[in-house]
C-alpha cells in the first residue's frame, strides 16, 4: 500500500512538471465564392503565436494578410469579420511608430499558379486567455487583401479589398 501511494505521489509530480498541452488552433480559409482554398494553423510558442497558411487559387503577387476582430466570414466581402485585430489600440503597421494592431501579419506572395505558403511568428498575440487571445468568444478571422500591405497606412495598409477569409478556432 505505501509503494502504490509512493508510485502516485511521483506520478502526480511528474505530471505538474510536465508542460501544458500545447495549444493550437486552425482556419479553413474561404473564397468569395466559398469554396475552401487553403489553411491556416496556429501554435502558441514562448515567442507568441506561430501561424502557418498554405493557400491556392488567388491572384498571383502580394497580399496583405491580418487577423480581424470578429469571427465571421461572410461572403462576398467578409465585411462581418470587422477590423484588424487590435486590443492593444495601435494603429496599423510594423513600420507605423504607433503601430502595429496585434494582427498586423504583412504580406503573402502567390506564385504564378496562385500557390502561397508562409509562416509567420505573431509576439502580440495568444491562444490563451485574455485580452489578446485568438479566441475570445466572438472570435477572430484570418483575412487575405487584394493588394500588398504597405505595413504603414492606417488602418489597414491600402492592402484593398478583402479576398479571402477564415474563422480562427480550436
Amino acid at each position: 500500500m505505501q509503494t502504490t501511494k509512493w508510485i502516485l505521489a511521483v506520478a502526480l509530480l511528474l505530471a505538474a512538471a510536465l508542460p501544458a498541452a500545447a495549444q493550437s488552433a486552425h482556419a479553413d480559409i474561404m473564397n468569395a465564392s466559398g469554396q475552401k482554398i487553403g489553411e491556416a494553423k496556429f501554435h502558441q510558442t514562448k515567442e507568441g503565436v506561430s501561424i502557418s497558411v498554405s493557400v491556392s487559387q488567388i491572384p498571383p503577387g502580394t497580399h496583405g494578410i491580418h487577423i480581424h476582430q470578429t469571427g465571421q466570414c461572410t461572403a462576398p466581402d467578409f465585411k462581418t469579420a470587422g477590423g484588424h485585430f487590435n486590443p492593444d489600440n495601435k494603429q496599423h503597421g510594423a513600420k507605423n511608430p504607433a503601430g502595429a494592431h496585434n494582427g498586423d501579419l504583412g504580406n503573402i506572395t502567390a506564385n504564378a499558379e496562385g500557390k502561397a505558403k508562409a509562416t509567420f511568428l505573431d509576439p502580440h498575440v495568444t491562444l490563451t486567455d485574455g485580452p489578446t487571445s485568438l479566441l475570445p468568444q466572438s472570435g477572430t478571422s484570418i483575412m487575405i487583401h487584394a493588394q500588398p500591405d504597405d505595413e504603414m497606412t492606417d488602418p489597414s495598409g491600402n492592402s484593398g479589398g478583402r479576398f479571402a477569409c477564415g474563422v480562427i478556432q480550436k
